[in-house]
């Protein structure tokens, strides 16, 4: 992969259903993405953003073209590949945060880390600093239900920067906070980046949020168009 794109998409394509029936997502998206780069997906509700967003994480697949994720051509994967890809480079943050209700937000942040076969004890500790660095160092050992929607996607946050990815996905990280706390999240958010030199890609109706991105991408007709 040449040093300068960390992603490349070209003429991706996305339809659901088949005949008559079939609905086009995304006609022809091509993109290019350099290392350390911060992209707001805009766009309508409806407009195909968190489609888009799961196919270039590898968690969906697109009907024509090609993703090409840190060097690696994602149609060239099997699932067990990505998956790997996934846990070895690539962060992921969801609206509804995705955290685990049976595990404290220690258990959490560290989950992944074991899964990449991590020792406990390294994986533990630096799952400790990071929700320490997020202000949750007295939250450790709340479940999920025992913490507020701000503090759940700190948890969030602190387990997708956890193996420090090199890319980190986010969908609408701040949809569903009040706007006092989803500027903190957001703050988290590029303090986390800028930290880590980690490429951030995010789906976003903020217009705050996706002014402070380096570029703001819209899909709309199934295709990417840059905002100045």
């Amino acid at each position: 992969m040449p040093a300068q794109h960390i992603l490349e998409v070209h003429h991706l394509k996305k339809s659901v259903g088949q005949g008559e029936q079939a609905l086009s997502i995304l006609t022809g998206v091509d993109l290019l993405v350099k290392p350390a780069q911060t992209i707001a997906l805009i766009g309508e509700s409806g407009s195909g953003k968190s489609t888009l967003l799961a196919i270039l994480a590898g968690l969906d697949d697109g009907s024509d073209g090609d993703v090409i994720l840190l060097g690696q051509s994602l149609n060239r994967l099997d699932e067990e590949a990505r998956a790997r890809l996934r846990a070895r480079h690539v962060g992921f943050v969801f609206q509804s945060f995705m955290l685990v209700p049976t595990l404290n937000a220690l258990e959490n942040v560290e989950l992944p880390g074991l899964l990449r076969g991590e020792s406990s004890g390294a994986s533990r500790a630096q799952s400790r600093a990071m929700l320490e660095q997020l202000g949750l160092g007295k939250r450790l050992y709340h479940l999920p239900a025992q913490l507020s929607g701000g503090e759940q996607q700190r948890v969030a946050l602190a387990r997708a920067f956890s193996g420090s990815p090199e890319i980190l996905f986010a969908d609408e990280p701040t949809g569903n906070l009040d706007r006092q706390t989803g500027d903190k999240i957001a703050d988290l958010l590029f303090t986390l980046n800028r930290e880590h030199g980690t490429t951030l890609i995010l789906v976003t109706h903020d217009t705050q949020l996706a002014a402070r991105c380096d570029r703001r991408l819209r899909l709309q007709d199934g295709k990417l168009w840059e905002e100045s």
